[in-house]
């Protein structure tokens, strides 16, 4: 009999991958522990020292400007001023 697939959550994942980055205990030890399989685990880990400048860089120039916010919503006003001034017309 198989066994159904696991789904970990991205806190449980980060705390795991923490523990594994913090070298106090064996893979064998974190895996034993957290009932997660040591490969898993070590891709945890790398995923997390790939990614942790992400952490630091979302304050800074990722969100989009004002202007870009903006400018889409100003075309559609225009659209549907131009589409009230027809019917007017039409009327």
């Amino acid at each position: 009999m198989s066994k159904k697939r696991q789904k970990h959550s991205d806190q449980f994942k980060a705390r795991v991958a923490l523990e594994a980055i913090k070298e106090n205990n064996t893979l064998s030890e974190l895996s034993s522990r957290f009932r997660v399989h040591p490969t898993v685990i070590s891709r945890w880990k790398k995923m997390l020292l790939e990614g942790a400048f992400e952490v630091f860089s979302r304050g800074r120039g990722n969100s989009p400007t004002e202007e870009e916010l903006t400018a889409p919503l100003y075309e559609q006003i225009g659209r549907l001023q131009m589409e009230v001034d027809w019917f007017k017309k039409k009327l």
